[in-house]
């Protein structure tokens, strides 16, 4: 429906063991209480690995958006630039992130490029260095905002790549695109670190007591359908629990859950108690587990009321 309010809510759980252990002591009344009002919506779930290039909120994000939904292939870039008032153009086009890896023995990890301290002056004078190097290649870089640039090209067409949520604060290795179909993105990914490993701009920065930038990750690549869809209203996607969760504070993840079933998700249930359609999509590390207002038979409210569907009951499906 149209006029359905819909919260989507990603980190809302993961394997982790702290994890697991904080949700054994986190009380949500607010969610039981609207869990417990609502229907599963198998139509808008979806399951998948901890391995999909594509995060469980992306998915689902994409199909309340009605992008498609390929794994590493949801066109993020090109809906961003239609966002923006930029035509559909049937070009093929990506985000690049320019960010530091810190190689170790036996990781190379993917530092969070919002704590490098790149400024809007000091990203453009790293794109002009950069990209003629990618120009060579036929892809053209556009600065967006200082931790992410926009690039068009036809490599990026049928590419997947893994989001930046997936690859952040991890092993970079695990995620890189397919090595025979992202030939140029890997010999980029070297040049890029030969450049940048003696350049000025590093020397600069290290003065300054400012991390290096040594490298770049692609993300969000494809064409965006023509013509472009036009989605319902978008659904509310807070993003409260996202740091604590990938930086594995579950205390932290915790009280956040705490504030959000108090805030948003208590608005939610009242909207649903005054006969407000609503639907609420949970994600996790893997699923997408929907659910929506929808006409429930005598059996289905007995059972509600005996047996309500509790989000202890749901975590490990996530």
């Amino acid at each position: 429906m149209s006029d359905t309010t819909h919260l989507l809510i990603p980190y809302a759980a993961s394997a982790s063991p702290g994890c697991q252990q904080a949700l054994q002591r986190l009380a949500l009344p607010h969610l039981d209480r609207l869990l417990a009002r609502l229907s599963p919506h198998p139509a808008q779930s979806d399951s998948g690995e901890e391995t999909t290039f594509s995060a469980p909120h992306e998915r689902a994000l994409a199909r309340a958006l009605g992008l498609p939904a390929q794994d590493g292939r949801i066109p993020w870039a090109a809906w961003h630039r239609h966002q923006q008032g930029q035509p559909a153009d049937g070009a093929a086009w990506a985000f690049v992130t320019p960010c530091q890896w810190q190689v170790s023995t036996d990781h190379v990890t993917l530092r969070d490029p919002e704590l490098l301290g790149l400024d809007e002056a000091a990203s453009r004078a790293l794109l002009a260095i950069v990209s003629p190097w990618f120009a060579e290649d036929g892809i053209t870089l556009h600065y967006d905002q200082p931790t992410r640039w926009l690039a068009r090209s036809p490599l990026f067409a049928l590419l997947a790549t893994a989001s930046l949520e997936r690859v952040l604060l991890r092993d970079v290795r695990a995620w890189m695109p397919d090595a025979r179909e992202a030939r140029t993105l890997h010999r980029l990914h070297s040049e890029m670190q030969m450049l940048l490993y003696t350049h000025a701009f590093n020397d600069e920065r290290t003065a300054r007591g400012l991390p290096v930038i040594n490298s770049f990750w692609v993300h969000g690549t494809g064409p965006l359908p023509v013509p472009a869809p036009t989605a319902a209203t978008a659904p509310t996607v807070p993003t409260t629990l996202r740091g604590a969760a990938l930086n594995e504070d579950w205390r932290a993840w915790a009280a956040a859950w705490t504030a959000l079933d108090a805030g948003p998700v208590a608005g939610l249930l009242r909207k649903a108690e005054d006969g407000v359609p609503v639907q609420l999509t949970l994600c996790g590390e893997r699923n997408a587990l929907a659910f929506h207002s929808a006409p429930r038979t005598l059996a289905q409210r007995f059972q509600s009321l005996f047996r309500p569907q509790r989000f202890a009951e749901l975590r490990e499906k996530l």
